[in-house]
């Protein structure tokens, strides 16, 4: 099981430098065409869309990897079908359903609030026009859950590859033809439509998607999703509410310089999302088999893999942040470079609490962190409130780093009071020494350019880490 966990994990992270390095050309083409202040406007448009897409999301994405994983059992049945193909069908059939109307909802409010706001005339057009990418994603979720439950998470990453490759190609059209802001916002749209085609052709020897109304599943998948759907809603509050109320407060120039640095982190923090989502459906299985100690071993591995990556990138984005930022957006967006260096530190913080998250879902225990989420949520607003007409977009920055270290420890320690469960450091203390050490070589060659840096310290890393990890490798390649 711990080589198929890592077995997609690899493949996935693979695949995911593919769709990083795709995902970074198109930020560099939009950066550079629309400056900081027209990308400031495409941050916008992008934050305030985004924040209806996640409270669309209902938490299904996770509760489909937790519905569909008893069915693979021989130990419980969540969803009181029998476990055969028919009933996998069905229940995807409803959760696809489920989906598509509550995205619907949500989403259909996105551009009629917006209306509200005094945001110029092409912002609020362009929220309309991006709503509809989140509805491309939000359908695109009930198959990253199957293919977790499966192991197949290779196709959703093809998916991904699929949908950013032409999200590049048109965002250097409309660069070309000055198509103009609301041109980059189609773009992104019909990359993820195409993501969507994608992932529903891969789908088809698994599962054929229908629409579905069995009002005894849908009960049953609502009760697993409501407090997701809670923690979800608390969470947009401390995630996306330091861009809305820094596009409300600030220019649009600094919106673009905090969204630029910001882009960095989304795409770094969907890796640890991903294995804590191939993880999920084997963490869920194990304890319904009352195998706790199954369940911890996959747990310490996944917390392994992401402290693996977690303390380089923060400890790295130190030295190289600046430059950087330069070379991915052009030199006016330079300024970026200390807001990542921040946000950079919230980033790992993702990286290391993620996992917990998911076991709290896997142990079923969702409705007993409502009262974390909402701690944060209401103290990371009153901070934006307080530090962004201060500091701008370093106050959002500060506030975003401490909610996200603060969810991790709150998280952790739910999850311990129900599992026990605390990790072993080793892997981590040999990661830090890793990178304390790579810190140490790029300090002392501050004359490198950004490339060089980052070569040199992703090459000193994993030499050190070869050293240090012999057993472990051993133990998850079998080699």
């Amino acid at each position: 099981m711990f080589r198929k966990i890592a077995y997609n994990t690899a493949v996935s992270f693979i695949t995911k430098i593919i769709a990083t390095v795709l995902g970074v050309a198109a930020v560099a083409v939009m950066t550079r065409y629309l400056g900081a202040a027209g990308f400031g406007h495409y941050t916008t448009i992008i934050a305030y869309a985004q924040f209806f897409g996640i409270l669309a999301d209902f938490g299904l994405t996770l509760v489909t990897a937790q519905l569909l994983a008893p069915l693979n059992n021989a130990a419980g049945n969540l969803t009181g079908l029998a476990k055969t193909d028919n009933d996998e069908q069905k229940l995807l059939n409803n959760l696809f359903t489920f989906r598509l109307v509550t995205a619907l909802i949500f989403l259909g409010i996105a551009p009629l609030s917006v209306l509200a706001f005094n945001y110029p005339p092409a912002v609020k057009l362009g929220v309309a026009i991006a709503s509809l990418s989140f509805f491309f994603s939000a359908l695109c979720q009930i198959f990253i859950g199957l293919y977790q439950t499966k192991l197949l998470m290779a196709r959703a990453s093809l998916a991904e590859v699929g949908g950013r490759i032409v999200l590049v190609a048109l965002v250097i059209m409309v660069a070309t033809y000055n198509f103009g802001l609301l041109g980059m916002v189609a773009a992104t749209v019909a990359g993820g439509f195409i993501q969507l085609i994608i992932n529903y052709l891969l789908a088809l020897p698994l599962a054929r998607l229908r629409l579905a109304f069995d009002l005894a599943v849908w009960r049953k998948i609502y009760a697993l999703t409501w407090p997701l759907a809670c923690t979800i809603a608390l969470n947009l509050i401390y995630l996306k509410a330091d861009t809305v109320i820094l596009s409300l407060m600030k220019s649009p120039g600094e919106v673009g310089l905090y969204g630029a640095a910001y882009r960095v982190i989304d795409i770094l923090v969907t890796l640890p999302f991903i294995l804590a989502g191939i993880a999920l459906p084997q963490i869920t299985a194990a304890y319904r088999r009352n195998d706790a100690a199954g369940a911890n071993k996959i747990i310490q591995h996944s917390f392994d893999a992401l402290a693996l990556f977690a303390l380089p990138l923060v400890i790295g984005a130190q030295f190289v942040a600046t430059p950087l930022m330069a070379l991915v957006a052009g030199a006016e967006f330079a300024p970026s470079g200390p807001i990542l260096q921040l946000l950079i530190f919230a980033c790992g913080a993702i990286y290391l609490g993620v996992i917990f998250s998911h076991v709290i879902i896997a142990i079923g225990k969702q409705k007993q962190t409502i009262w974390a989420y909402a701690l944060v949520a209401v103290t990371a607003f009153a901070g934006y409130l307080i530090f962004i007409p201060r500091y701008s977009y370093f106050g959002a920055a500060a506030v975003t780093i401490y909610s996200e270290v603060a969810v991790s420890l709150l998280i952790f320690a739910v999850t311990f009071y129900y599992t026990k469960f605390i990790p072993r450091l080793t892997v981590f203390l040999k990661a830090l020494a890793a990178s304390a050490a790579m810190a140490l070589t790029l300090y002392s060659l501050p004359s490198l350019d950004v490339i060089a840096a980052l070569s040199l310290g992703a090459v000193v890393y994993a030499v050190l880490m070869g050293i240090f990890m012999k057993r472990e490798i051993k133990e998850l390649t079998g080699l």
